[in-house]
């Protein structure tokens, strides 16, 4: 069996490979489109009858149940496009749009930069405190565990909701990962940098805790005086306004994690020759 499976591999073309990586690609995507909707059961269901097709026809040999099956199978295609025609549309709608390459696309990079800035400006002019952290290449998982699970698109109402000082999720931080809001009141490490302006409170220190152990970018409004503060790599950059934040996230979005990596370790190594001076 190994010897005819190495054979096989051995007769693989180029071309070959491409039409795989393709539709583990499509499925992987139409998997994504119906994750979490109703036609998540019903792939779930989908799958399960197909699986006990395989098993009838193939290891009982039942040829009755196989040409049944095989006879009702257009039907099923109709069938499937019935069922999940709002998945279906959803995902030409994203198509359109751009999302479903997300990483070939900025487009949905831009507008999920609009609702944060336009959401980070309305709070800054309430004088409305805020900290939104943005997932990069290092993953959050640990962070997002300790606050309230939400899961939901990422909008500007949404984050005003959220951060509105009569909600109960308005303390801590809100954590977005690509165009999902998937936690608020999450809990972050502050900072032990003991140079920090004596100004700057909790969230701006949990906001530098954040990005010097992750690539995260982390935005903070604050509550006495409304300034608009990004942090990305344990660097803080203040006094922001929407055009300057909205550049600040374009252009901090694409530096490599590592690069991200170097800038804090940067940091920390002239601290500690602050602290042997």
């Amino acid at each position: 069996m190994m010897t005819d499976l190495l054979s096989s591999l051995s007769h693989l073309r180029p071309r070959d490979i491409i039409d795989i990586l393709v539709i583990a690609f499509l499925i992987y995507q139409a998997l994504r489109l119906v994750k979490g909707t109703r036609g998540w059961q019903m792939t779930l269901g989908i799958i399960s009858l197909i699986l006990f097709y395989y098993l009838l026809t193939q290891f009982f040999e039942l040829r009755t149940v196989e040409w049944l099956f095989a006879k009702f199978f257009p039907f099923f295609i109709i069938a499937l496009i019935v069922i999940f025609q709002s998945e279906i549309r959803r995902g030409l709608a994203q198509i359109g749009k751009g999302g479903f390459f997300p990483r070939f696309v900025g487009k949905g990079n831009q507008e999920r930069f609009d609702e944060i800035v336009l959401a980070v400006t309305t709070l800054s002019t309430q004088k409305i405190g805020g900290l939104i952290v943005v997932e990069r290449e290092i993953g959050l998982k640990n962070y997002i565990e300790s606050g309230i699970k939400l899961d939901a698109f990422l909008t500007y109402d949404l984050l005003l909701t959220i951060f509105s000082p009569k909600s109960p999720l308005h303390d801590g931080a809100v954590m977005v990962q690509g165009d999902r809001v998937v936690a608020a009141a999450c809990f972050l490490p502050l900072t032990l940098d003991p140079y920090l302006s004596k100004e700057l409170g909790t969230r701006h220190r949990a906001a530098i805790g954040i990005t010097e152990e992750t690539d995260a970018i982390a935005i903070v409004v604050s509550e006495e005086t409304g300034n608009i503060s990004a942090i990305f790599g344990g660097e803080i950059t203040r006094n922001l306004d929407g055009p300057r934040l909205l550049r600040f996230l374009q252009r901090t979005i694409e530096i490599p994690a590592k690069e991200s990596t170097t800038r804090t370790e940067r940091r920390k190594e002239r601290e500690e020759r602050q602290e042997a001076v």
